[in-house]
């Protein structure tokens, strides 16, 4: 079966070739995908499900690619990305997003309606969907705290409404998300006073813009923060700040990120997050888990 004459025939102008991820992932490295569409509709979104799984072909789905590091060697198969799904409406005391609507929209939408809940979340350069698959947090506050529901499509092209009182959720992570495709999600909130929600939203972009080394290519926080402390932490005390495998360094800024300073390869980055764990593991013992995901083959 030709599942790329299909693809093409569905999707037309919204579906690439042998599509450069680099393009796709803030990382901004990464190899090709087989094939990239972009669907928009619920029988979009049917059609390749039943296509990939009729063919036998791999499907992942993409945000904004803030937390992905694609191997060299590319990802085979399909790409669905959600970025031509991107409306955001407030209504009363509810946000509804789509899956692709930037999380940072939805946040200065929220604030500037005088609508808290959201505001500490301002500057995380995710996706809605993508929030939520990971529960992504700052600051003391996370997408759950004031999520409502979700809409998903299961892999057989089933749609659904999760609540969240249904679900089991923790700190960056979801129980069983991985089963769905979120499409939308629909987030309650409260009123408050406009101006100090501006202000706080301000501050947290600051405070990113201050801390954070917004000027290099890189995907966040590169470890999920272990019991009790911070990878940032145990990083810079094992005397990582500067570290580098290639054109991939551990931040001087901030040593919780890796940055693509000078044209890293997803090899370099991959084979620092190595370093990086082992050099911590010897000193503190600590087992840093990965918050980033490894998509593809990597040389």
């Amino acid at each position: 079966m030709d599942y790329k004459a299909e693809l093409k025939n569905f999707f037309a102008e919204r579906c690439l070739f042998d599509e450069p991820m680099a393009a796709h992932t803030t990382y901004r490295t990464g190899g090709h995908a087989e094939a990239f569409v972009l669907p928009k509709t619920h029988e979009d979104w049917s059609f390749v499900l039943k296509l990939a799984q009729t063919a036998k072909v791999p499907l992942r789905v993409l945000g904004f690619g803030s937390n992905i590091l694609v191997g060299s060697r590319g990802i085979k198969g399909i790409v669905c990305s959600t970025e031509l799904m991107n409306n955001v409406l407030c209504e009363g005391d509810t946000l509804r997003a789509e899956a692709g609507a930037p999380l940072d929209k939805a946040c200065e939408l929220s604030a500037n309606a005088g609508l808290a809940g959201m505001e500490k979340l301002s500057g995380i350069p995710g996706s809605i969907g993508g929030a939520v698959y990971m529960n992504a947090g700052a600051f003391g506050q996370e997408t759950f705290d004031c999520l409502d529901y979700f809409d998903v499509i299961d892999r057989e092209g089933r749609p659904a409404t999760l609540l969240k009182e249904e679900l089991t959720y923790s700190y960056r992570h979801v129980e069983g998300i991985e089963k769905f495709i979120i499409l939308s999600a629909s987030f309650t909130l409260h009123k408050a006073d406009f101006k100090t929600l501006v202000q706080t939203r301000n501050s947290v972009l600051h405070k990113r813009t201050e801390k954070q080394p917004l000027e290099y290519p890189s995907a966040g926080s590169v470890f999920k923060r272990p019991e009790g402390d911070y990878a940032s932490r145990l990083i810079d005390d094992t005397g990582l700040r500067g570290l580098s495998v290639g054109g991939a360094k551990v931040s001087e800024k901030h040593a919780g990120f890796i940055v693509n300073f000078n044209h890293a390869t997803p090899e370099d980055i991959k084979t620092l997050m190595t370093q990086v764990r082992q050099k911590v593991k010897e000193k503190h013992g600590v087992e840093l888990e990965l918050e980033q995901i490894l998509w593809g083959e990597f040389n």
